[in-house]
């Protein structure tokens, strides 16, 4: 409901008869005047008992947030009404404000001064107006579940001022849902990687919040949503992306149902590029792999994968996150207890390939021996490598040479393919079963 300011109406002129004269005046004759005329004379008498009783009911009320000031002596009702009027966006006293689209728009008039303050600790979110004086925003995203004050001031063209007060309270963490995205905004990735949203709580109405997602690209390929369970949503086209290309994401996710008793509160465009095509294969026949940017071969390097007991994943897969160094404890990833299994605290040159712990790595432990000639590891990729990550390297060249969202295709595994969620691995699907687990 908009809160429009307006103005106490005046009080009537002062040359306005008073009620208790009315009767004397009708009670008057004149010698020799006929009844009739007694009567006519009646009638004004009403209607300015009328008129009076109207202006004093029209200057009642709260003018707490009136622009006007007149006290009645010029003798015209309102003369310093304020044309300016102000809208607040968020309801006074609601609840479930939006954390985005909080804001004030004045008509009529310019907006002078607002100031909007979290309620119980009163710090003050900073905002700006507008050029133009018609608006303001503030200048940060607002806090789930907080109570905000806002006051609002402006003048008309004639400088008579009004000024607007409300608060409320923006939707709560409980009663809102958030989805955490990558790639961020501005990147360059390779020309593997999806937009992968998590969130962080279960989504029913999966239709409405994927519809309220849109991402597209320069280079006109079609993009496609897929529901991983309840809480994940990947965006790919039928293949790689194309080298060069822009790609563009949209989320309107702002006031949108997502389940019983949740509602989205997101509201942005993100948008990234599409490197260099870099994709390389893996041969655990070969122990070898191959570097292929653009198409044409970079690189063949000797490679140690998992051993036979422990077999690496076939499948496509994504280069998700780049350490320089990491630790890596098989004890954490499901190889037994703690003591009886791997510990290395100076992994160099790590590049992940699944959730569940598939690296592509540097490897400065296994004898020189193994590398091209069989697989050692539990599962992982190793590369030659020095401790410390110094040196010129297979570890550390590859390690240069790749991004975020390249593409490690393993085959010749006598593992199986890699489940298409454990990472950003949805390439393993086709695109019949990809379209499959769309919502829309």
């Amino acid at each position: 409901m908009e809160q429009l300011v307006t103005s106490p109406h005046t009080p009537a002129s002062g040359r306005s008869r008073t009620p208790h004269q009315l009767p004397h005046v009708a009670e008057q004759q004149v010698p020799g005047a006929l009844r009739r005329s007694r009567r006519t004379r009646r009638m004004p008498a009403v209607a300015a008992l009328l008129a009076v009783g109207a202006l004093a009911l029209s200057g009642c009320g709260d003018g707490s947030s009136a622009g006007g000031n007149d006290d009645g002596k010029n003798g015209r009702p309102g003369a310093n009404a304020t044309d300016v009027k102000i809208k607040v966006s968020s309801k006074n006293g609601a609840t479930n404000a939006s954390i985005n689209d909080t804001g004030v728009k004045a008509t009529g008039g310019k907006l002078t001064e607002v100031k909007l303050t979290e309620a119980d600790s009163g710090k003050v979110v900073a905002g700006a107006i507008s050029s133009d004086g018609t608006s303001w925003k503030p200048g940060v995203q607002l806090e789930r579940g907080t109570k905000y004050r806002i006051v609002a001031k402006a003048k008309d063209a004639k400088g008579r001022a009004a000024t607007e007060n409300a608060s409320f309270t923006t939707v709560s963490s409980a009663g809102s849902f958030i989805g955490s995205y990558t790639p961020d905004d501005g990147k360059t990735v390779g020309v593997g990687m999806p937009v992968s949203f998590k969130f962080d709580k279960v989504i029913s109405n999966k239709k409405d919040v994927q519809s309220h997602i849109t991402v597209t690209s320069s280079s006109g390929q079609k993009v496609v949503g897929h529901w991983f369970g309840a809480q994940r949503l990947d965006f790919r086209p039928e293949d790689y992306w194309k080298a060069g290309s822009k790609i563009t994401m949209k989320i309107d996710l702002d006031g949108v149902k997502g389940g019983q008793g949740i509602t989205g509160v997101q509201s942005k465009t993100v948008s990234f590029t599409i490197g260099r095509s870099q994709v390389s294969t893996v041969d655990m026949n070969t122990q070898t792999m191959t570097v292929k940017r653009d198409g044409k071969t970079l690189k063949t390097v000797p490679i140690s994968g998992g051993s036979p007991e422990n077999p690496t994943y076939n499948g496509q897969m994504v280069i998700s996150e780049k350490l320089e160094q990491t630790r890596m404890d098989g004890s954490t990833v499901g190889f037994g207890e703690k003591g009886k299994t791997y510990d290395i605290a100076d992994v160099p040159h790590a590049m992940r390939l699944s959730d569940s712990g598939t690296f592509l790595h540097g490897n400065y432990w296994a004898d020189a021996s193994v590398y091209g000639n069989r697989g050692t590891s539990h599962g992982c990729v190793g590369l030659r490598d020095h401790q410390g990550g110094g040196g010129d390297t297979d570890g550390k060249w590859f390690f240069n040479e790749s991004l975020i969202g390249d593409v490690v295709i393993i085959k010749n595994s006598d593992e199986q393919t890699i489940q298409p969620d454990n990472g950003l691995n949805g390439w393993n699907l086709s695109w019949a079963d990809w379209k499959e687990g769309s919502a829309v």
